[in-house]
């Protein structure tokens, strides 16, 4: 799949940032990618990049309007049709991470007819996946997981990606969530996966490699959501990790669209190293990333200081402080051969 660049950011009526993470994350990552922004009446989010009409996008040179928006279980609302309609009807061809098929409404797959617009559906990979095998690979590999769903586990791996190359280390970004797909220009939305091939899929997203390359494994969920565990756990089997970070957000209590508590930090290393030792015995935590937006500096520091004490590992904000210390904590557990 070949996504023309540049784009245009669709962010509908979202309620919130967080609903608009898709579009946020690519402005973050690959901004010269993103030309502006198209917003609904309503919206909540804000990419901090110029609002846009169709045809100003176009006068612009946008190539594709990319829905950067989710809601609960990826469906494409009513009322978003006529924007989808309008770009394919301008020349753009529509990319979307939704669960929905955009050619399934027949309103998109007339417009895309006519105009010759492509259709990207990145949640539905025409790849055919086998059952995971749980069989050691060659090289080493590193997942992201976390306390709750959208906590930093993309932007961590992207982070350390970064890092380990400025380090000197051959390190890879393996997308398994629409908007790294996006990022990157390849991976697995693996949340779209049928349940007996995600750990399959794993596998052969993060294939045998060199002894010394890491592919840095985007997680999905927790082990602990009552929504996603059961793609959190075949995403680690599939991954068999050789060491993961664990991600975690400081001010929520319960996680996100549900009444269940927040586990801590030591239950989540707890549970990963004793689900992950199927496919992999010798996993181990390397580090722990906190999103500390929501703090000021001082109560941000103070989170990390003590979350690194009271673990032993280092405890980093990517954005915040960099991963540094985590890069020299592989380094110094994985010592290269």
């Amino acid at each position: 799949m070949q996504i023309a660049t540049p784009y245009l950011l669709f962010l509908g009526d979202v309620p919130d940032a967080l609903a608009a993470k898709t579009a946020l994350g690519i402005v973050d990552w690959r901004p010269e990618w993103c030309l502006g922004q198209l917003r609904l009446a309503g919206c909540r989010a804000d990419a901090n990049i110029p609002d846009m009409t169709i045809a100003e996008a176009r006068e612009a040179g946008v190539r594709t309007m990319i829905v950067g928006a989710v809601n609960a279980g990826g469906v494409l609302p009513d009322h978003w049709v006529a924007s989808i309609v309008e770009a394919l009807e301008a020349g753009f061809d529509v990319a979307t991470g939704l669960h929905s098929r955009l050619s399934d409404n027949p309103a998109i797959r007339d417009a895309a007819a006519r105009s010759g617009g492509k259709l990207h559906d990145v949640r539905h990979s025409t790849q055919r996946f086998a059952t995971g095998k749980g069989t050691k690979r060659s090289g080493l590999r590193l997942l992201t997981v976390g306390t709750d769903c959208s906590v930093g586990k993309k932007y961590t791996a992207l982070a350390l990606e970064r890092g380990m190359r400025a380090a000197g280390l051959d390190a890879d970004f393996r997308a398994t969530g629409q908007t790294g797909v996006f990022i990157s220009g390849r991976g697995v939305a693996i949340d779209a996966v049928v349940a007996d091939f995600i750990s399959g899929a794993v596998e052969w997203l993060s294939p045998e490699a060199e002894t010394n390359h890491w592919d840095l494994i985007e997680g999905q969920g927790s082990l602990f959501h009552p929504s996603f565990a059961g793609v959190t756990l075949g995403l680690l089997h599939g991954a068999q990790p050789d060491a993961f970070v664990v991600c975690h957000e400081p001010t929520r209590i319960t996680m996100r669209g549900v009444e269940h508590p927040l586990p801590s930090i030591q239950q989540v290393i707890d549970l990963t190293i004793a689900c992950g030792r199927l496919t992999n015995p010798v996993i181990r935590c390397v580090g722990i990333a906190i999103n500390t937006q929501a703090l000021d500096d001082e109560a941000a520091r103070k989170v990390l200081d003590a979350a690194a004490s009271e673990h032993g590992i280092p405890a980093v904000d990517p954005i915040r402080t960099g991963v540094g210390p985590i890069v020299d904590r592989i380094l110094q557990d994985f010592p290269r051969s």
